[in-house]
Formats: structure tokens, C-alpha cells, sequence
């Protein structure tokens, strides 16, 4: 079957093809149309082109699909497409001419023919383009013959021009001469021969030339009355009356008179284009900003003396952080050279904290600032400064801009010594504070086993002859073990009291620490009358290791007897020993109360107690003796610890000899 018949009966049954079948056949066709053709929406969106389309116009498919009507049709105006699709949308189809661009640039007329479609409630126009350039050419002779009908009509809107033009000059040269006139300086122009051209009559009155004297620089007389005018002629002549009007360079100069005026001279080449036509030179009288100037530079080299040679460092400041000055006490001060300072240096840099101060007159009026600077020197030190900072405000400025005054001296020492003694105020109230808790815990734990004494033995004495041997000996053994109670508590406060005095002192020898180890935990299971046991492991060869014996079983007595107090009937206590290398490893791990995140920072301080123990006896000297007798082996004690999970206190210590 052909092609043709293919799509005849295509035609007649719909359903042979599927649609994207349809889709692709309705693309091959229009590939092989030679006409350009594409498709655009009522946005004026080209939304599909065939590939005549494309080698007319020299885009590609892609590039075409990006844009609109108005990226390529030189005439399309947003209007005329909105009047045309409605137009289109009447009338179904519609042709007329255009040009478009392509994309190297070339503009060429087409004749448009576009035919409106609906399908499935979309809108869209097929657009057929035909290249008609042989009519460009025709089209714009008409549209000139359009413009000019009459040549004589034409020369009269060209003297009409040409006078609207002439009245435009005069005006423009009136207010050229009156703004010559209205300036505030002394104009003078010279042509390219070097004849003057114009001159305004702040000119006259500033050389005082007079009426009978023609200004030129060919006169003789001109040449002679500014001689006599001016105190170097010589340099006059040289810099100013005899500079080339043909020269290219601009020129500033300054010429002293006898009468002890100063006037600056400025010229620049005047130019027609790239053309010199000659120079246009402006005068003004600088004498009062000179003398100014003079005495700002002997207060300068004033200031500069008593800057140089002060001890007190000397900043000026700009802008607030820029530095346009500083002395050479202020180098030594801070490390860095005047050079690293005055070089686009941030005074953020250097200062680093502020403390500020209002000094006022006796009239209450604000004279300046008195303010405490912290500065970072070059070196990495902090220093701290007593600064005054006063505004010179009218009196000196940088770049237009107001500038700090800052005189500073050195307080470091002044600044550490005072936190020297504030810290030691606070650590003296802070130790006072502390003391005065022991006294009254240790009164609090003194008082509970002398009750028991003093309850028992008040009984004994009363009942002794009427009780029984056995109970009897029961409040003898109540009297003992608060005895023993007394005894404890009296040999840690001793043991604290020694090693506060330093007089411990750490005397290791070898020692099967496996075996120490379930000593030890022996002991303070008996002391502690603890039934539930504790679980010892040992890992790693642990039978030497160079240790002293009796700082290393308060270490573990004190740990393991915290552990089983603190942890609740049927906690689990762990005790880990590991030796590895040339370091012992001990590890206490409970299920108790844990200890706060709060206090777990200053847990090894003297009489220092969690804020969690309630009514758990205890001095708070334990952790800070075992802190102690750790630091004395060189070794480390850490804690971990979560409330209500338990805590786990680690200790490292070197076991080499």
C-alpha cells in the first residue's frame, strides 16, 4: 500500500492508528512540506516548527521552540497581535506582510498566511511564511517618495531648521556669557594661535588691569603691567603667559604678587573631538586658605613635637576605625610599625573590649571619654589602657571626615593586680563560705554517733544491772560501731588536712594488683555489710605494677564504698581493672542516683556534696582527697554520670617503675 492510500484509509477507519502514532505521521508530513510552517499559541508562543522553518530563519528547532513571535518579526507590536488573532479568530484565516530576523542578522520581508485551529479547548494558529525579499527594496523607495512629496517643501523645513537652530546658539551664548560672568573665579580663554578670546570681569578686578590697556598677549604694555604685577615674572612668563595653547597637558600653578596675594592658575586644553582648539585657564585667590594652611602646619609640627616625645601613646582615628596618626609610644605600645598601622589598618583589629566613662566640666557639659580598652598586640598579648577620647570637632579633620583624639597609658599590671585581688576576695568569701558548711555538716556528722553514745551509755548506766548480758552487749556494740563512725570521720578529715599541707607524698612499689584489688573489695563489702556483692573483672596482665599501696586503697576504698552507698538496694556495682602497656585502668560503675550535669564540675572540690544526696551522710572530702592522691601518682580521675542511671568514675594511673 502507499503512502497515499495509507492515509486514505486512515481516513476512513480513525481507529487503525494509535495517537502517538498519529503524532509522528502528522510530524513526517509536515517535514516534508517545503513551505516554512509553524505553529503559535495566542500568546504569540511558537510551540512547533517544521524544518523549512528552520533552515529559513538558520535556528535551530530548539532555539525556535524557546521564543515568541517577538524575538524574530522585526514589526511585531503586542497590540497589533492581539487585534490580529481576534481578527483571525472571526475570520478563520488571515494573510498579510511582514519581515523577520534571523539569527546572522538579516531582515527579510514574508508574506504570512495563518489559519486559526481549535483542538480539544486549545487555541492555536498554523502560520505558512514565504520569502518575498524582492519587494523589500520597493517597499522602502515608497515609503521615502511617502515622506518627501515636495523638494521645495523640504528646503523651507530646512531654513526653518536651520533659523530654529541659529536662535538655539544665541541663547546658548547668552548663557554662556552669564555664566562666565556669575562665576566666582577668574575666566580667561586663549584660541590655538594663543590670542585671547574671552576673559569674564572677575578677571579684571583680580589683576586690577586697567581700562587703558588693551588685553592681548601681543601687547607690549599687557606684558609689562603683569610684570610688574607679580613678585617672580620669570616664573609667571613660564608656567602661565607663555604656555602653549597647543599643549595637551593639564597645569596648576601658583603665582605670588607684590601686594602679597596668591593666585592659583589652572588651564586644560579645550577640544572640538579629538581636536586642540585652544585653552580655557581659571584664577582664584588662594591667599587666606594659604595662610591658613601655614598656620595648620605649624600647629602640626607643634603637635607632632609634643606627640614624638610624651610617654602616653597618641592615636588619631577616622571614620571610627581607621588610623591617620599614631607616635612612636603607640608602636612600642601595640608592636605593630607606623607604616603596618597607617596602611588601611582596621582598629577593630587592635581593640578588643571597651569600657566606657563620661568625664564631664564643673558645668556639667561633656569634654570627653574616659574609657578602659582591652588591645591585642602584634605579638598575641593582651593589654589593658586608660584612654581619654576627645572629638576634634571643627578642629581637624581627615578626608572630610571627623577625627578621634586617643591618648592612652599602659594599666596591665595596674588591671592584674586588681584581678588578682578581686579573685582572691572571691575565693577567701568562697572558701569562708565553705568552711563555715564543713563546720556545720561535721558538727551535723560528730552528732549523730555521740547521740547513739550518749543514749546508750545513759541506758547502760540506768538498766546495766537489770538487763540481760545480751542486750546489754547490744548497746556496747551500738557505742562501737559509733565509735568507729568518729574514728573514720576524724582520720579522712586528718588525711585532707595532710594533703592540703602537701605532706603526702606518693612511694610506689610493686604490687599484684589483681590480688590488691579483691583485697580491698573484700574489705569495703564486710565494712559495708553489703549482701548483693560487687562483680569484679580483671583484664590484661595485672600481676606487677609499680603503685603506693596506701594512697591506692583510699582511692579504691573511698570509690567502691561511694558506689554501694549511693546505689539502691539491688543496684548493680561494677568494678573493671585493666592493665595495658604501661597504664593501670580502674573503673567503678554503679546504678545509683548519678550526679546532676550541674555538679559535675566542681564534684572534686573540698566539701563539695551533689544537690541530689538528700539525707545521705557524707562530708563532701572523699572525691577531693581521691582527686588529691590521683594528681599525686600523675594520673587522671574522670567521671561520667547520668541521674537515675548510675555514675562510672574512671582512673588512670602510670604503673611503670
Amino acid at each position: 500500500m502507499t503512502f497515499g492510500d495509507y492515509m486514505l484509509s486512515n481516513a476512513n477507519s480513525y481507529s487503525v492508528l494509535q495517537p502517538e502514532e498519529e503524532l509522528k505521521l502528522a510530524q513526517y508530513l509536515m517535514n516534508q512540506v517545503a513551505d516554512a510552517v509553524f505553529y503559535v499559541g495566542s500568546n504569540a508562543k511558537i510551540i512547533y516548527v517544521n524544518d523549512a522553518i528552520c533552515r529559513m530563519m538558520k535556528y535551530s528547532r530548539e532555539e525556535l521552540l524557546s521564543m515568541r513571535l517577538k524575538d524574530i518579526d522585526v514589526d511585531f507590536w503586542p497590540k497589533n497581535w492581539s487585534e490580529k488573532w481576534t481578527a483571525l479568530k472571526q475570520q478563520g484565516s488571515l494573510t498579510f506582510k511582514t519581515r523577520y530576523r534571523t539569527k546572522t542578522g538579516r531582515i527579510f520581508l514574508v508574506e504570512i498566511t495563518i489559519t486559526y485551529v481549535e483542538h480539544q479547548g486549545k487555541e492555536f494558529g498554523c502560520v505558512f511564511a514565504r520569502d518575498r525579499s524582492d519587494e523589500l527594496v520597493d517597499l522602502g523607495v515608497q515609503r521615502y517618495v511617502n515622506k518627501t512629496p515636495d523638494l521645495k517643501e523640504e528646503l523651507q523645513q530646512e531654513v526653518i531648521e536651520y533659523q530654529r537652530t541659529e536662535t538655539e546658539l544665541e541663547t546658548s551664548l547668552s548663557l554662556l556669557r552669564s555664566t562666565l560672568e556669575s562665576s566666582a573665579n577668574a575666566i580667561l580663554a586663549v584660541n590655538f594661535e594663543g590670542e585671547i578670546l574671552c576673559y569674564n570681569q572677575k578677571f579684571l578686578e583680580m589683576w586690577q588691569f586697567p581700562n587703558s590697556v588693551t588685553l592681548s598677549r601681543k601687547c607690549s604694555r599687557t606684558k609689562a603691567f603683569f610684570d610688574n604685577k607679580v613678585k617672580d615674572p620669570e616664573v609667571f612668563r613660564q608656567v602661565v603667559w607663555e604656555m602653549s595653547s597647543q599643549s595637551d597637558k593639564e597645569s596648576y600653578d601658583l603665582v605670588e604678587l607684590k601686594d602679597g596675594r596668591i593666585f592659583a592658575h589652572y588651564s586644560e586644553p579645550q577640544r572640538l573631538g579629538d581636536k586642540i582648539i585652544g585653552r580655557v585657564w581659571s584664577i582664584w585667590d588662594v591667599t587666606e586658605s594659604r595662610k591658613t594652611e601655614e598656620a595648620l602646619r605649624l600647629n602640626e609640627a607643634r603637635f607632632r613635637t609634643l606627640a614624638e616625645t610624651t610617654e602616653a601613646s597618641i592615636f588619631l582615628i577616622y571614620d571610627n576605625k581607621q588610623i591617620c596618626y599614631v607616635n612612636p609610644a603607640a608602636e612600642d605600645l601595640t608592636g605593630y610599625t607606623r607604616k603596618e598601622l597607617l596602611n588601611n589598618f582596621n582598629v577593630e583589629q587592635l581593640i578588643k573590649g571597651k569600657k566606657l566613662r563620661q568625664v564631664h566640666k564643673q558645668d556639667g557639659s561633656a569634654c570627653c571619654e574616659y574609657q578602659e580598652m582591652q588591645i591585642l598586640t602584634k605579638n598575641g598579648v593582651k593589654r589593658w589602657l586608660a584612654c581619654t577620647v576627645g572629638l576634634l570637632d571643627g578642629v581637624l579633620d581627615f578626608a572630610s571626615k571627623s577625627v578621634e583624639l586617643v591618648t592612652a597609658i599602659d594599666i596591665t599590671d595596674y588591671k592584674q593586680a586588681e584581678s588578682e585581688v578581686r579573685q582572691a576576695l572571691e575565693q577567701a568569701k568562697r572558701l569562708s563560705e565553705l568552711r563555715e558548711r564543713f563546720v556545720s555538716m561535721l558538727c551535723h556528722q560528730f552528732r549523730t554517733p555521740l547521740n547513739v553514745v550518749s543514749f546508750s551509755a545513759d541506758l547502760l548506766k540506768r538498766h546495766i544491772h537489770q538487763w540481760t548480758e545480751e542486750k546489754n552487749r547490744s548497746y556496747l556494740d551500738l557505742i562501737q560501731v559509733a565509735v568507729q563512725q568518729i574514728s573514720e570521720l576524724l582520720d579522712e578529715i586528718l588525711l585532707y588536712g595532710q594533703a592540703e599541707s602537701a605532706r603526702l607524698e606518693c612511694e610506689p612499689r610493686p604490687l599484684n594488683l589483681e590480688m590488691f584489688c579483691r583485697d580491698i573489695l573484700a574489705q569495703v563489702q564486710i565494712a559495708s555489710g553489703d549482701q548483693k556483692g560487687v562483680s569484679f573483672v580483671s583484664q590484661g596482665n595485672c600481676s606487677t605494677a609499680y603503685l603506693d599501696p596506701k594512697l591506692l586503697q583510699h582511692i579504691l576504698t573511698n570509690l567502691l564504698s561511694n558506689a554501694i552507698k549511693y546505689s539502691p538496694n539491688g543496684g548493680a556495682v561494677t568494678f573493671r581493672l585493666c592493665c595495658q602497656g604501661k597504664e593501670a585502668i580502674f573503673q567503678i560503675k554503679d546504678s545509683g542516683i548519678g550526679i546532676p550535669v550541674v555538679d559535675q564540675q566542681q564534684i572534686f572540690e573540698p566539701f563539695y556534696r551533689g544537690s541530689n544526696v538528700d539525707s545521705i551522710p557524707g562530708t563532701g572530702l572523699g572525691l577531693s582527697i581521691v582527686k588529691t592522691l590521683v594528681d599525686l601518682h600523675g594520673g587522671e580521675i574522670t567521671v561520667e554520670s547520668v541521674v537515675g542511671v548510675g555514675t562510672t568514675f574512671t582512673v588512670n594511673l602510670p604503673s611503670s617503675s
